[in-house]
């Protein structure tokens, strides 16, 4: 990753602690550590593969083998798989990104609304990566379907935030937020067009989060909450 967030600097106004973040946070380390067995080296390949999002198995074109016998329906598969993780580094980015970001957008919504918010975004990004290869038998792990969701009502509330970050893992500067994440925006769409058949990185639920967390934005945020950083 180019870009790595450290902090936004940004107070809340609406809500004391964002614990909502918090939760997800928790509920992601908890999966990969214990129920993926993270905490020994590498995930699991029943939990991945009973509980991550599988475009053939969710439209009905391929079965599971007999030995996953603990699977999820195909239905929760669309929120499951956003809280596993390939590996530890994949599960820092996510995090990270979540942390920064994530508790200005629960302060605008609140603590419930987020948490639909960010489980709306999950099943958006999962569906548009079903929808991007139908047939596809390797299955969809991370929550960066749901961050995604995050960053756009991110940039369509604080565009104008100044924000922390690495450039290159080791060089600190602050720039404003429609820098940073419109940049990482325009790298999803530009991934597309350059990804190479079988890639492991599943842009098309990065855009599918970005698109539903923009138009959530729009209808779940607290009333009075500007958009665009308007009064600001």
């Amino acid at each position: 990753m180019p870009i790595f967030p450290i902090h936004d600097g940004r107070t809340l106004s609406h809500v004391t602690r964002p614990y909502a973040t918090w939760t997800i946070i928790a509920a992601n380390i908890f999966v990969y550590f214990f129920l993926e067995g993270g905490i020994y080296g590498e995930v699991s390949f029943a939990a991945v593969y009973g509980f991550g999002l599988i475009p053939a198995t969710y439209n009905d074109y391929f079965d599971l083998p007999a030995d996953l016998a603990i699977a999820a329906p195909d239905w929760l598969t669309l929120f499951t798989y956003a809280f596993l993780h390939a590996d530890f580094w994949h599960l820092l980015g996510n995090m990270v990104f979540l942390w920064v970001f994530a508790d200005n957008i629960e302060d605008a919504f609140g603590h419930v609304r987020f948490l639909l918010f960010y489980l709306l975004c999950a099943a958006g990004a999962g569906y548009v990566f079903v929808l991007s290869d139908p047939a596809a038998q390797t299955p969809l792990v991370g929550a960066s379907g749901a961050v995604a969701g995050v960053v756009a009502a991110y940039l369509m509330l604080h565009p104008r935030q100044w924000v922390w970050i690495l450039v290159l893992m080791r060089i600190p500067i602050r720039l404003p937020a429609y820098w940073v994440l419109g940049f990482w925006v325009l790298f999803q769409f530009y991934s597309i067009l350059v990804a190479q058949p079988g890639e492991q990185v599943a842009w098309w639920a990065h855009v599918g989060g970005l698109v539903t967390g923009a138009v959530l934005v729009l209808v779940m945020r607290r009333r009075g909450v500007p958009l665009f950083d308007r009064g600001a």
